[in-house]
């Protein structure tokens, strides 16, 4: 009960309910997108299956890339291919994401035949995951990346934090044993049976919302993601980093527009260097602008989660550098992908499973925090009148 705590320990009841009124609510709601993000590619192919698998492109060679784009701005008049990815399986169709239009907005990304570059049609559930990712990241407040919303969400991983340094705090009395730690008892009545639900789910799950919580603030504060950098690989944040946030866009959203420069060779020959030297299930080839210096390559190994990265000269093709995950220290290797360590899947597919399903727990949380909230509140009220009539039978006492 809080009446028997300590005044620091009653400071810190007290910060934790009131935290859990109000950035639970934020959080209930981030670990719902959250955790439909953690699968979106998975439920985004599912959804467009039938424009996934070209059946007879095994059978023809590939087109280039600058071929692939040039056929499939041909189809789509007035739209610029900025990006496109493209699978280690010949049967598996291409996907071109665009530079934004003169209104600021960005069209659709679509399917394509990567031997004949014919339009599949557009990728189904993107503007669903678009939505979910702008409510993720900032609530669908005005401002996106740099409004309130941000500041929001960036506050809230906080108080995440914080409700696991106090939630810990308060279970920490000696006289608790490892089974009240570890295991709920739900036969208790009322309220300590919330409790009890409430507090051992907490532990269990506390390492898995610290690392969400640590790696979701990389997306919400510059001088955290400067700091966290330096932290991870000893070395400052270069000027003008931009990363990919969680479910985020190519960050080549820049790109001016106007149709693929002159010279687009290079990009074929990058394409080719990649290809020859490299083992991909995936790669996302960024088509440069006018003005770029290089050509970029991001790419995943088979069997692999973790992303890597290859640069090349806008001008010739050739090779300028190559950032492979395995090559990497623990600290590199977690700074270049932290969004999969933000969905789990830095540690493997069994513990990115974990990470979904304990997002969706973050209602539970809150939900049980204000059903405690409730509870408290009426025993309070119960006891009021009691504790109003004791003065007036002293006085008769005395």
């Amino acid at each position: 009960m809080p009446s028997a705590f300590s005044p620091a320990r009653t400071v810190v009841f007290r910060l934790h309910w009131a935290l859990g009124l109000t950035a639970g609510l934020v959080l209930a709601l981030m670990g719902l997108t959250g955790a439909l993000m953690s699968y979106e590619e998975a439920i985004t192919a599912f959804a467009n299956r039938d424009r996934i698998q070209v059946s007879a492109a095994q059978d023809r060679p590939p087109l280039t890339p600058s071929a692939l784009a040039a056929r499939i701005e041909a189809q789509l008049p007035g739209q610029r291919v900025s990006a496109l990815t493209l699978s280690g399986d010949p049967a598996q169709s291409a996907v071109a994401r665009f530079a934004r239009d003169r209104a600021g907005g960005r069209p659709s990304p679509v399917y394509a035949d990567p031997t004949e570059g014919t339009v599949l049609g557009p990728v189904r559930l993107e503007a669903f995951f678009a939505t979910v990712r702008e409510l993720h990241r900032w609530l669908l407040l005005p401002g996106e990346g740099k409004g309130w919303g941000r500041t929001i969400t960036g506050a809230c991983a906080i108080a995440l934090l914080v409700f696991l340094g106090s939630g810990l705090y308060l279970r920490w009395p000696g006289r608790h044993r490892w089974r009240v730690w570890l295991r709920p008892n739900l036969a208790r009545p009322g309220r300590a049976r919330w409790w009890s639900l409430h507090a051992v789910a907490g532990t269990w799950l506390l390492p898995v919302y610290a690392v969400s919580a640590l790696s979701g603030l990389w997306w919400s504060y510059d001088w955290y993601r400067a700091g966290a950098t330096w932290l991870l690989t000893g070395q400052a944040l270069p000027a003008r980093a931009v990363e990919r946030a969680p479910g985020g866009k190519p960050p080549d959203s820049k790109i001016p527009e106007g149709k693929i420069p002159e010279g687009t060779s290079a990009i074929d020959t990058a394409w080719a260097e990649f290809s020859a030297t490299h083992t991909a299930s995936l790669a996302t080839l960024s088509l440069p602008g006018p003005e770029a210096a290089a050509i970029r390559i991001r790419w995943y190994a088979p069997d692999s989660n973790l992303r890597n990265e290859a640069t090349y000269d806008a001008r010739t093709g050739a090779g300028l550098t190559d950032k492979r995950a395995a090559d990497a220290a623990l600290g590199p290797r977690l700074a270049d992908n932290m969004l999969e360590v933000h969905r789990g899947r830095f540690f493997g597919a069994p513990v990115a499973l974990l990470f979904c399903l304990v997002a969706l727990v973050l209602p539970g949380f809150f939900a049980t925090g204000l059903t405690l909230y409730v509870l408290r509140r009426r025993a309070g009220r119960r006891r009021a009148p009691a504790r109003a009539s004791l003065p007036a039978e002293a006085s008769v006492q005395g």
